[in-house]
């Protein structure tokens, strides 16, 4: 069932009353973003963490340390690492079809190219230079692809999407003189969702959660259709099939699910990627005791030095506890670092990285025109 309700483009130019529930919308959310650290922005969060960035760089005498924890990686995986470059290291039967297009090509173009992988719709467009869920997508229909050629502006992959139903993030590190690693950190990702109670549109019941509100004007602009459905009764709606924070994602702490099994698996997959000490792998699986016996899982990413233990996430997680977490992290990071360079491996000279900052900088200011 659908209720008429104003078109995207008129959703600021309506009338008063509904300019106004907006403007009560936006005012909750920004109370909300205040009050829920998890909320916060990247730099506000980090801020304190700076200092002890500092620190390791004076343990590691060099700005750019980090570049020597993941010597199969551009840059150690810290930023504007490709994406494919980092799939074309991992044995192919722990990744989806994935391949690199560039934004001229074609929506007939790019379907011939899926049809040849033998892949069909649903799949992932995602940029392969990107962050924090910038510009990944599920493509469901043509319209859709053609809506997203129109707005992309830099090469990009194309990933077959995994139905598995359990996605989570795990991270894994391993120091360079002893013969395992560990699994230090689990999120598990809860899509964004409503559930119906027969009479409210899903517009409707986002406003009634201050984390889908925070998505609201997203969705007016990509599924607006959606948004006047009128969810039967205990009926489940994702709104978003991507596990990704900034996209709307609960993150819940898994770190209860780590044992010596999915040590094990970790340890084994790591071993086979050349290069590769510190971060943490996205993946989806039919469930976890298919992943704890190694089997029917799909890794969708692999972040380096730059990725976060994403269980600090938890909505309620103790702020002191996340950044004693982070630290931790940062601390394994420089050790590796250090322990790599003392095996022969170099750090990124000053000027080396100070040039590829700049041109991490000027890809991101262009990806946007």
């Amino acid at each position: 069932m659908e209720v008429t309700l104003p078109e995207p483009d008129q959703l600021y130019n309506s009338s008063p009353s509904k300019k106004s529930l907006y403007a009560k919308l936006n005012s909750s959310v920004v109370w909300a973003k205040i009050f829920r650290w998890e909320f916060w922005p990247f730099s506000v969060f980090y801020f304190p963490v700076l200092f002890y960035w500092l620190w390791s760089t004076i343990r590691a005498r060099s700005i750019f340390f980090f570049t020597a924890s993941n010597p199969g990686i551009e840059f150690g995986g810290m930023l504007g690492e490709s994406k494919m470059k980092i799939f074309d290291l991992i044995p192919a039967q722990y990744i989806p079809k994935t391949f690199r297009l560039t934004p001229d090509v074609s929506s007939t173009e790019l379907l011939m190219h899926v049809k040849d992988r033998g892949m069909d719709f649903p799949f992932i467009l995602k940029p392969d230079i990107g962050e924090r869920g910038w510009m990944v997508e599920l493509i469901k229909s043509e319209e859709q692809l053609n809506r997203y050629l129109e707005d992309i502006q830099v090469d990009f992959l194309v990933q077959e999407f995994v139905p598995y139903e359990v996605e989570l993030g795990v991270f894994y590190y391993h120091y360079p003189d002893q013969p395992r690693g560990t699994v230090s950190s689990i999120v598990m990702k809860d899509m964004l969702k409503v559930v119906g109670d027969g009479v409210q549109t899903v517009e409707q019941l986002m406003q009634q959660d201050a984390r889908a509100k925070m998505h609201l004007q997203r969705l007016w602009l990509k599924e607006p259709i959606k948004l006047r459905h009128i969810p039967s009764r205990g009926e489940i709606v994702e709104l978003v099939s991507i596990g990704n924070h900034c996209l709307g994602t609960t993150f819940l702490n898994g770190n209860h699910l780590i044992n010596d099994k999915l040590i094990a698996v970790f340890d084994r997959v790591s071993q086979q990627i050349e290069g590769f000490y510190f971060g943490r792998y996205d993946l989806r699986c039919r469930s976890l005791d298919d992943l704890y016996r190694g089997e029917y899982f799909k890794v969708l990413e692999l972040n380096g030095a730059g990725a976060e233990p994403a269980h600090i996430y938890h909505p309620g997680f103790s702020l002191i506890q996340a950044y004693k977490d982070i630290i931790h992290h940062l601390q394994v990071l420089t050790d590796i670092s250090i322990l790599n360079r003392k095996r022969g491996i170099p750090y990124m000279g000053f000027f080396e990285g100070l040039r590829e900052v700049r041109k991490i900088r000027k890809y991101n200011r262009e990806k946007v025109k």
